[in-house]
């Protein structure tokens, strides 16, 4: 699996940078079919299809934050405006209540030179339609820094980074047995089989280009 997700993370890693690339497009203009072409040939059809999807999932909600951080930096600042326009220590003719004393003031000044700086590369972003994403997390890859203070050794930050961006992601099928054709795993025995992309087929053991884990699964319904 390890092998699949690996092979798969680096093709789907590929297409979110190429989607990103395309910027804020109309769907029509995504290019989808021909991303989806190139990725099937190195994969398959189903899970070329997949990693497309999951490109302008994480192109999109990339792009709702950076709507929302956007709406939060306008709020305090605006916020900081109407306070720093009210004397120290008084209220504004509004109401609005001033800064205590002239070292707040200047502390709040500052800060606000800062929001505004991190507003204008905010807005730079959303107009080029392109979202700084971090495939694997921004949190972890920041972690890797600060290695000591979160108890792990680089062997350890390195194997959770891997893991996070491996790709082992299929889409639900109406009517397609256990699940998907993708992945299927048969509530008879418990056995989990998937289709492995088009250059790792040499490793299937099952009929299809596919490959049974040597694992088994169970789900339990809420009635049971």
């Amino acid at each position: 699996m390890c092998l699949v997700g690996e092979h798969l993370g680096r093709h789907q890693r590929a297409d979110l940078a190429e989607r990103v690339r395309l910027g804020q497009v109309p769907a029509k203009n995504t290019q989808r079919a021909e991303r989806k072409k190139r990725l099937t040939a190195v994969s398959s059809s189903r899970w070329a299809g997949a990693m497309t999807r999951a490109s302008e999932d994480q192109y999109q909600l990339s792009m709702r934050c950076l709507y929302d951080e956007r709406a939060g930096l306008r709020r305090a600042i605006r916020t900081i405006s109407r306070r720093l326009a009210a004397p120290c220590g008084k209220h504004s003719k509004d109401g609005v209540r001033g800064y205590a004393d002239p070292s707040e003031r200047a502390q709040k000044q500052r800060r606000m030179h800062m929001l505004k700086a991190r507003l204008a590369a905010v807005e730079q972003k959303i107009a080029s339609g392109r979202p700084a994403i971090v495939a694997g997390g921004k949190r972890l890859a920041g972690l890797r820094h600060h290695l000591p203070e979160a108890q792990l050794t680089e062997a350890q930050w390195r194997e959770q980074w891997e893991a996070a961006r491996l790709f082992l992601t299929a889409d639900g099928e109406s009517g397609a047995p256990h699940g998907n054709y993708t992945i299927s795993a048969d509530p008879a025995d418990g056995s989990v089989t998937l289709v492995l992309p088009e250059p790792l087929r040499h490793l299937a053991n099952a009929p299809r280009g596919r490959y049974r884990l040597s694992c088994t699964v169970g789900f339990s319904h809420r009635r049971e």
